[in-house]
């Protein structure tokens, strides 16, 4: 555990600039503040499950928040985005920049674990339906001790999904909610979530009407106000903010020196 330590959420969505995020982690590595890197990669997965036949599906749940169907075939895919196209070329740009970053994904020494979903609701033409089989579910810890060995051997942890159930299974599970399992379990400074919006939008899609603060004892707020992918960032922010960690900060993936910026106050900071 390290009271400066940052842990940074990656989004997967159009428009991210990886050239300016790996330039920023490596800047902030090379000087001594450690980091812990979690990524997405929805978009990459969604061009590439169209090219390779076996489209993209998705649930809308009860609360109003969405997930991917995930069958075998989608996982299978998702393993060769998630752990491989897309975690290997943010490590190579990391290691370009002068970062020594290791990638890894949950499966990889047990480190993170969680639970398979049996059934999952979802809504169709105004129905509550049950769907099951999915191999989503959601993680529920995470191997410290392996992310302390990484740290403390200098090197700069870049983890992605799927994590591994209790049957040892891959099982696919939220970018959001491993950034804020990781932040609240290391005790971190800070939680930085990177997506293709500003921060968080009182009024979404327009970026004029961005919330820059919401105090720490009104974060839930934040699930209010949240529309579509932003829901579960907020529900992962509300969650690490009730568990101590001091700061979380919305901010935009898509600029240069997006980490710097974030770190300064640009975006939605909640503390």
């Amino acid at each position: 555990m390290n009271s400066s330590l940052i842990v940074v959420k990656i989004g997967g969505g159009d428009g991210m600039n990886y050239e300016a995020i790996a330039h920023d982690a490596a800047q902030l590595w090379q000087d001594g503040t450690p980091l812990i890197l979690v990524h997405g990669g929805n978009a990459e997965l969604n061009r590439v499950a169209e090219q390779l036949g076996h489209p993209p599906q998705f649930l809308k749940h009860p609360n109003g928040m969405t997930s991917r169907l995930t069958d075998r075939r989608a996982l299978e895919i998702f393993e060769m985005v998630y752990c491989g196209l897309v975690n290997k070329r943010l490590v190579e740009r990391l290691q370009a920049a002068g970062a020594n970053a290791i990638g890894l994904s949950g499966l990889d020494g047990q480190l993170l674990r969680g639970r398979r979903k049996t059934a999952v609701k979802y809504v169709e033409n105004d129905k509550i339906k049950i769907h099951r089989g999915d191999y989503t579910g959601s993680v529920e810890s995470v191997k410290e001790t392996l992310l302390m060995t990484l740290l403390e051997s200098g090197f700069l942890p870049v983890l992605t999904p799927p994590a591994l159930s209790h049957e040892y299974e891959a099982i696919n599970v939220d970018g959001d909610q491993i950034a804020a399992l990781i932040a609240r379990t290391m005790q971190a400074s800070a939680l930085v979530l990177l997506s293709n919006v500003p921060g968080l939008l009182a009024r979404y899609p327009d970026e004029s009407s961005l919330i820059r603060h919401i105090p720490a004892s009104r974060v839930e707020q934040t699930l209010e106000i949240a529309q579509e992918r932003m829901k579960k960032k907020a529900l992962s922010a509300a969650e690490a903010i009730q568990a101590g960690v001091k700061k979380v900060i919305f901010a935009d993936g898509r600029v240069d020196n997006p980490l710097q910026r974030a770190l300064a106050g640009e975006g939605t900071v909640i503390e």
